[in-house]
């Protein structure tokens, strides 16, 4: 009999391991908060369950809210889907291998079994949750303060009261009765701690609704010198640009680079950098990433290029101007090239050091860039948000994501570490 027990447990055990892990995607959660006293908010979330083969899905609730009032709807025929409230140990047995035993679930029976190759089963969960600690009063005000990890969320005002503070970057939008809502997606890692805060004094009925929306642009037209449409409606996260500055001593004004860069025009056989103005080039070099093989480079004017019948591709180039030409087989159909330049740039507005503080000074006109600071230095001012790591030879290093198509101008300082206390003389 023991023998049997163990054989069991330890056959279960092969079948919840073996068991995929639920998949989900496009997540998207309203909140629409309630009467104060109730201390209740309604939830509105869409899902899409991406499991392959998967006839069921199991959305967690919250621990310390009380859930009521469910329903869950197909997403593709607005039919409603059946579904029951399970322990954590009986979503764990129905195929949820990870399932916390500690919570509770609602298992939503899908309309079809999602699809082999992609398929998806789009749901929508209603819901409502009783959670004093996420929504209650504060004086006359109200206060809705829940770390929310899902990346897309809103949230809807009761009626009668206006916003007075919200620390997650937000569009404050009305809704056609007339609450305020508001409505953000979250880029940062981990969950956005949400903590919104509104007190009674906004109309209500008729004079609460918002005009309706019209067609008129903005007075203010952009700048001569700004983005082109082409290049403003281009999809930013796709570009494959990749560059990283290494600081030199701030003494010298010099720092090394490299972009890497991936050309996919066919019969292309050659890159030219043109040098920013300020700037003065050296040391350049270049290969193929996905070979390792090395490539000629050049320094050239933009006058030599003229003589030399080198086209730039329609960029107006000075005759003064420094260009790095760099050569390397034409371009098959089809194919593509990852290439890696890099190169050594001398600029003294971009790069000084100040007193004792170092100080660089560049617009980023690609949407990914890093900086390195020399060994031994450190940030202490930043005017563009980044992401400041160590690298693992111990330097400082600040990853810039720009999702926008228009420039950052990034000023980095920084300061040089104390020296090591000097040892205890005995």
């Amino acid at each position: 009999m023991k023998l049997r027990t163990v054989t069991l447990v330890l056959t279960l055990s092969a079948t919840l391991a073996a068991q995929p892990r639920q998949t989900s995607q496009d997540e998207y959660t309203l909140y629409e908060l309630l009467a104060p006293e109730t201390a209740s908010f309604k939830i509105d979330y869409e899902v899409t369950a991406t499991t392959p083969g998967a006839t069921s899905f199991f959305n967690p609730i919250r621990k310390g809210s009380v859930a009521s009032d469910e329903s869950v709807f197909d997403m593709m025929t607005g039919a409603p889907l059946k579904f029951e409230q399970i322990t954590g140990e009986q979503a764990k047995a129905h195929g949820l291998g990870n399932a916390d035993l500690q919570s509770d679930y609602i298992e939503v029976h899908l309309a079809r079994p999602v699809p082999a190759d992609g398929g998806q089963g789009r749901v929508r969960i209603i819901k409502t949750y009783k959670d004093e600690k996420s929504y209650h009063r504060d004086g006359d005000g109200i206060v809705f303060d829940r770390p929310l990890g899902i990346r897309r969320n809103a949230v809807v005002l009761p009626a009668g009261y206006q916003l007075t503070e919200c620390n997650v970057p937000s569009q404050v939008l009305s809704r056609l009765d007339g609450r305020v809502y508001i409505t953000f997606m979250h880029q940062a890692p981990g969950a956005a701690g949400l903590i919104l805060k509104a007190k009674p004094g906004a109309p209500t009925g008729d004079v609460a609704k918002p005009r309706p929306l019209t067609n008129a642009r903005s007075w203010e037209p952009p700048p001569a010198q700004g983005p082109t449409e082409r290049a403003r409606l281009s999809e930013r996260a796709h570009q494959d640009r990749d560059i990283v500055y290494f600081l030199q001593s701030p003494e010298t004004n010099a720092f090394s680079l490299y972009h890497d860069y991936t050309e996919t025009r066919e019969g292309i056989d050659k890159y030219l950098n043109v040098v920013r103005t300020g700037s003065t080039v050296s040391n350049p070099s270049a290969k193929v990433l996905d070979t390792g093989e090395t490539l000629r480079t050049e320094i050239m004017t933009g006058a030599q290029m003229k003589a030399a019948g080198i086209d730039a591709g329609g960029e107006q180039v000075s005759a003064d101007a420094q260009v790095v030409l760099v050569r390397f087989a034409p371009v098959n159909k089809r194919q593509s090239v990852r290439l890696r330049i890099s190169e050594t740039y001398t600029a003294p507005q971009s790069y000084r050091l100040d007193g004792d503080e170092l100080v660089f000074d560049r617009s980023f006109g690609r949407p990914r860039n890093s900086v390195v600071l020399p060994r031994g230095w450190y940030v202490t001012q930043l005017s563009i948000p980044g992401v400041v790591r160590q690298t693992p030879d111990g330097l400082t290093r600040v990853d810039f994501v720009n999702g926008r198509p228009d420039s950052i101008d990034v000023l980095i300082k920084g300061k040089k570490e104390a020296p090591a206390a000097m040892p205890a003389l005995r």
